[in-house]
C-alpha cells in the first residue's frame, strides 16, 4: 500500500510549492495508482510482441530465412555509421537526479535533503565537482576511460508530471502541448525503410524487451519494433523459433482450436529464424549481475555479436517512482544499473564489438529537489543523461540544477532539452542528414554541440539491395533485362513509376532467393506506350529508383 503524506513528519516549507503539482505526488493516492494501473493495461495491451509484430514470417508458404554476408555483395559491405547500433536504457518511473549525480559540498543540498542526501563517504567522484554514488562504482572504469558523458539537468519546456504523457513526449519528441501519435526513432526507422510493409526485411529494424511504451518505434504505417514482453519469451523464440508450444495439444476440439490460435500467433514471429541464427551465432562471455535489466542487456549482446543487423535496442528497468522509502530502493536501482551497463561494455569488449555501440539512458522526468514528508521525492522536472561509448571522452554537458533558483513550484530549471541530444544522436551517430533530422524533431531547436563527433553519411552504407540497371533483352520486341542483387533472401518488387512519381504498374513481385537476378521487362505485357518512367526496386525494407526510355 502506497505511504501516505503523514502531516506530523517534518517537511521542508518549500516543498510544499510540490504539492500544488497535478500528478506530482501521492497526495492523490487513489488517482496515481489508478494511472500506474491504466499505464500497465495500456502497455500490456498495446506493447507485448503479438500485438506489435503486425506482419507473418510466412511470404506465401515459405519461411523468412536469415542472412548471411558472403562474398557475392562485398560492394555493400557495411561501414563507418553503417554497423552502428544505438542501445537505450529507460529508467522507468523518474529517476531521481539529484541522487544520481551529486554536486559534492553542496549546502543547498544537504539542507533540503536531511534524511536521503548522499553523503560524501558514500560517493566516488567523477570531478572535484560532482560524483556518484558508491553504488553506482562499476560505471568508473568507463568514466575514467573516456567512455561514459554525464548530460545535466536534461528536461522541456512546460513540463508534464504525468507518467504516462511525459513518457509519451520522450517517446514522440513533441512539445508539452502537442499531441504526436509517431515516436522519433519510428519515423527515422521509416524514412528509412519506406518499403517496409510492402518487401519488409528479415531482420527486425528494432527490438524491444520488456514492457514498456512502445510510441517510441511507432510510425504512420504501425510499429517498426519487435516488441518481446520479457527475456523468457525471447528466449523461447530463439530456441525453437515460435513463442507458444503446439507439439504437446492433442486432437480434442477445444485444443485444436487452441493450437489453431497459437499457430496463427506464432507466425506471426517473421523475424524468428534471424534471431535463431544470431542468438546461435552470438554468445556471452562474461558474467552478468543477477537482476532483470543484466538478463535483457545479455540478449542484447548475444544479438550484437550474433550480427543480427538489428539498428536500436531498448531495454528497461521499472522502480524509479521513489515517493516514499527512497533509501530502501534508490541505491539498489543504481545498483543494478551500473553493474549491468558495467557488464554489457566488457561482454562487448570481449568480442571487439564494442566501438560500433552507443548506450544511452533517459527517464520520463526528474524528482523533486526537496524530500517530501515519507523521506521520498516527487515528480519533478530535468535529470542527467548518460551516454556510453568508446572514445566519447569523459565530459560533462549543461548546467547542473541551480538548487536556489526554482520556479513557483520549486523546480530548477531545465538547462538542456533532451530533443537536441535526439538531434545529435540521430546526426552524428546515426548519419541522419540534417534534412532528415529536421523532418523527424524539428528544425526549431539547436543541436548539443560537441556531444559525439561529427559523421558525414558514407554513400552507399547500409543497403539491403542494388538497382544494378537495364539493358536490352536479347528478345523479339521491346524489352530489358532490369538487374538487381539483393542480400537478404525475401520479397522484392519492381514497380513502373510515370514522370510525376506515381507508381502505374506492378511488374514484378516474387519472393526472391538472396544474390543477384535478371527480370525480362516488355512493357507491350503491361499496356505501356512509349515515353519516359522510372522503375523502382523495393527489397528489404527500402526502395530504389533509376530512370528509364523506351
Amino acid at each position: 500500500m502506497e505511504k501516505q503524506h503523514d502531516k506530523h513528519t517534518p517537511i521542508h516549507p518549500k516543498a510544499k510549492r510540490q504539492l500544488q503539482k497535478s500528478g506530482a505526488t501521492l497526495i492523490n493516492a487513489t488517482e496515481h495508482r489508478q494511472e500506474h494501473e491504466t499505464w500497465d493495461r495500456r502497455t500490456f495491451l498495446k506493447m507485448t510482441g503479438l500485438t506489435a509484430l503486425g506482419n507473418s514470417m510466412l511470404l506465401g508458404s515459405t519461411p523468412v530465412q536469415a542472412f548471411s554476408p558472403n562474398a557475392l555483395l562485398n560492394s555493400l559491405a557495411l561501414d563507418n555509421c553503417g554497423d552502428r547500433i544505438l542501445v537505450l536504457i529507460r529508467l522507468k518511473g523518474g529517476n531521481d537526479g539529484l541522487n544520481t549525480i551529486i554536486q559534492r559540498g553542496d549546502d543547498i543540498y544537504y539542507n533540503i535533503r536531511p534524511s536521503i542526501a548522499t553523503t560524501e563517504a558514500n560517493l566516488w567522484g567523477l570531478s572535484d565537482e560532482y560524483g556518484m554514488p558508491n553504488e553506482l562504482i562499476d560505471l568508473q572504469p568507463l568514466w575514467e576511460g573516456g567512455r561514459m558523458k554525464v548530460i545535466h539537468n536534461v528536461g522541456y519546456p512546460n513540463p508534464n508530471y504525468s507518467h504516462f504523457r511525459s513518457s509519451d513526449i520522450w517517446a514522440s519528441a513533441s512539445a508539452s502541448n502537442e499531441i504526436e501519435t509517431t515516436g522519433w526513432l519510428g519515423r527515422w526507422l521509416y524514412q528509412d525503410l519506406p518499403a517496409f510493409l510492402t518487401a519488409p526485411p528479415v531482420v527486425p529494424p528494432a527490438l524491444q524487451i520488456g514492457i514498456q511504451a512502445n510510441m517510441l518505434f511507432r510510425a504512420e504505417v504501425g510499429n517498426l519494433a519487435l516488441a518481446i514482453s520479457n527475456p523468457a519469451e525471447f528466449y523461447q523464440i530463439a530456441q525453437s523459433g515460435s513463442l507458444y508450444e503446439t507439439g504437446l495439444l492433442g486432437n480434442a476440439p477445444n485444443e485444436q482450436e487452441l493450437k489453431y490460435v497459437r499457430t496463427v500467433a506464432n507466425s506471426a514471429f517473421r523475424y524468428s529464424e534471424s534471431i535463431q541464427a544470431a542468438y546461435n551465432a552470438g554468445n556471452n562471455q562474461v558474467a552478468y549481475p543477477d537482476n532483470y535489466l543484466a538478463e535483457q542487456l545479455a540478449i542484447v549482446a548475444r544479438m550484437i555479436k550474433g550480427n543480427l543487423g538489428t539498428k536500436v535496442y531498448m531495454v528497461s528497468i521499472d522502480g524509479f517512482d521513489t515517493h516514499n522509502a527512497q533509501l530502501d530502493l534508490h541505491p539498489l536501482l543504481l545498483n543494478y544499473l551500473g553493474s549491468s551497463i558495467a557488464a554489457f561494455f566488457n561482454d562487448l569488449d570481449a568480442s571487439g564489438h564494442s566501438p560500433n555501440v552507443l548506450g544511452m539512458t533517459f527517464s520520463e522526468f526528474g524528482r523533486t529537489i526537496y524530500e517530501n514528508a515519507s523521506q521520498g521525492t516527487d515528480h519533478g522536472t530535468g535529470a542527467p543523461l548518460f551516454l556510453f561509448g568508446n572514445e566519447l571522452g569523459s565530459t560533462f554537458h549543461g548546467e547542473s540544477p541551480n538548487l536556489a533558483e526554482v520556479d513557483q513550484y520549486g523546480d530548477p530549471r531545465f538547462s538542456v532539452d533532451f530533443r537536441s541530444v535526439y538531434t545529435n544522436v540521430l546526426r552524428n551517430w546515426l548519419c541522419a542528414p540534417q534534412e532528415v533530422t529536421d523532418h523527424i524533431l524539428g528544425d526549431e531547436l539547436e543541436m548539443l554541440e560537441d556531444l559525439l563527433p561529427a559523421t558525414e553519411a558514407p554513400v552507399g552504407s547500409r543497403e539491403v539491395a542494388i538497382l544494378l540497371g537495364h539493358n536490352p533483352a536479347d528478345v523479339p520486341g521491346v524489352a530489358f533485362e532490369l538487374k538487381f542483387a539483393i542480400q537478404q533472401r525475401g520479397v522484392a518488387r519492381i514497380s513502373i513509376l510515370n514522370k510525376a512519381g506515381q507508381a502505374i504498374r506492378m511488374v514484378f513481385n516474387q519472393f526472391m532467393e538472396r544474390g543477384s537476378h535478371t527480370f525480362i521487362f516488355k512493357p507491350n505485357d503491361f499496356f505501356l506506350s512509349s515515353g519516359e518512367y522510372f522503375y523502382r526496386l523495393e527489397a528489404g525494407g527500402r526502395a530504389y529508383t533509376r530512370a528509364i526510355v523506351w
